[in-house]
């Protein structure tokens, strides 16, 4: 078994291989309730968790293995069936549940799957509750209770029949009362996943004109040449339709892409940018601070200070985007690659809520993203995604790291140099930033060259 469980967003692997196999995730259950549900109800009753999962084949097994964990510790389980990442989030919290459970690979193929736990307050876990449920899984100990489970003491499996409907509704009251969409043409872009139900008929009960493609989920086809990580896709299909907004989710819907209504796509800067600065203009940004990675464009930085506000950095991934906010009490983060947190909404990214905020202020504004978009100037990037067979230490890659350190000198003061590895696939990420858009690809072909020798 991998001495480590958790990743950068919750336990991964390949479904029936450690650490996905029914063992482990029955133990998986098993070390949440002790960490999770340690202390009796106040009123009694037994503990409730919530479950809901995407589209993958593997879905019904890992929910089976990690709901007998759960059951055998005396804590009913209520399935949710396919429903957004956001949307478990915001049931979990709305519903009064003990804790809530995601099974997603979000934007992997159907093969992979994976565990997300969140809190009764529907956040995220944090390190220290993530490293204790590892410790107790990794640990080889027992885990049942002293006194096990049995009889009617025996958790009991229930269905939640209308969770996507109170998931809808949850994210369409981040609008203002009365808000409409008639008159609007939207192409979505389901991924064939846990979004593709949602998103549609959010916006078609705003009465929007919505064209819903990979919409039929087999277990085998999310995220399969469509979906958020294929943006060319939602492109294409926007001017097909004539759309004036292209919306693209990854398997889970937490995230999502958008494109204008020319059918070019927008990053995460871009989109950051245009709600930041709506929330400036309305005075809703908290201490005027915007939250974003290391891997977000300096150009931010100076859209923000331009109008009376500023730039925080975290590390990557959308958990380090979210602790920021929860420490200084900010309302608004996310990442280029398309998770978005409207803190006055949700407890996580929502794909479908960040879809409706920049719906809300394209209509405030009456103007199009295409014209939205352009307000800001972004420094040119060059990224590269390195395939890698191992992940040794960048420090201990003689020509990786001489390569950076030149390339770090090259853009000192105008840009900088980031390389890490993915904490969810076998790939490093390198960013180049800069004011010479060919000298830094140049600098990042070099690199990334060096790092396929060295590690690929």
């Amino acid at each position: 078994m991998s001495p480590h469980l958790f990743g950068t967003d919750g336990v991964r692997g390949t479904a029936n291989l450690e650490p996905l196999t029914a063992e482990t995730l029955l133990r998986l259950g098993r070390a949440g309730v002790r960490v999770l549900l340690a202390q009796p109800r106040a009123d009694g009753d037994r503990h409730r968790v919530l479950i809901g999962r995407d589209t993958r084949h593997s879905g019904d097994f890992v929910e089976g293995a990690l709901a007998a964990g759960f059951l055998a510790a005396g804590v009913d389980v209520h399935r949710a069936g396919v429903l957004p990442t956001p949307g478990v989030a915001a049931l979990t919290r709305e519903m009064g549940f003990d804790a809530g459970v995601a099974i997603t690979a979000s934007h992997n193929p159907f093969e992979d799957n994976g565990v997300k736990f969140f809190g009764s307050d529907g956040f995220k876990l944090g390190d220290e509750a993530e490293g204790e449920i590892e410790r107790l899984v990794l640990a080889g100990e027992p885990l049942a209770p002293p006194a096990p489970a049995t009889g009617r003491t025996l958790g009991r499996t229930q269905e939640f029949a209308d969770a996507v409907d109170r998931y809808v509704a949850l994210a369409l009251a981040s609008l203002p009362a009365g808000f409409r969409l008639e008159g609007v043409r939207i192409a979505v872009d389901g991924a064939n996943g846990a979004g593709c139900r949602t998103t549609p008929a959010a916006l078609t009960s705003l009465g929007a004109d919505v064209h819903a493609f990979h919409g039929e989920p087999d277990g085998l086809n999310i995220n399969a040449d469509c979906g958020s990580t294929h943006p060319r896709v939602i492109g294409e299909l926007t001017k097909e339709t004539g759309a004036q907004l292209g919306i693209s989710h990854d398997g889970d819907a937490d995230r999502v892409v958008l494109c204008d209504e020319t059918g070019s796509d927008l990053d995460g800067d871009e989109v950051l940018a245009i709600c930041a600065a709506d929330f400036l203009r309305r005075d809703a940004l908290r201490d005027r601070t915007l939250v974003v990675t290391v891997m977000s464009n300096f150009g931010l930085d100076e859209f923000l200070a331009e109008r009376g506000g500023k730039v925080l950095r975290t590390p990557v991934g959308d958990r380090h985007v979210l602790a920021a906010m929860r420490r200084f009490h900010l309302n608004l983060g996310g990442e280029q690659s398309g998770h978005f947190i409207f803190g006055d909404h949700s407890s996580t990214g929502d794909g479908l809520v960040s879809a409706l905020q920049v719906l809300r202020i394209m209509r405030a504004t009456g103007r199009p993203l295409s014209e939205l978009r352009t307000e800001l100037k972004k420094y040119p990037q060059a990224q590269r995604h390195v395939r890698v067979a191992r992940k040794p230490p960048m420090e201990s890659l003689p020509e990786v790291s001489r390569l950076v350190a030149e390339a770090e000198k090259a853009v000192a003061g105008q840009g900088r140099v980031l390389l890490r590895y993915s904490g969810t696939e076998s790939k490093a990420r390198l960013l180049v930033e800069g004011r010479d858009a060919a000298e830094i690809n140049r600098h990042a072909d070099r690199i990334a060259a060096a790092l396929a020798e060295a590690a690929g």
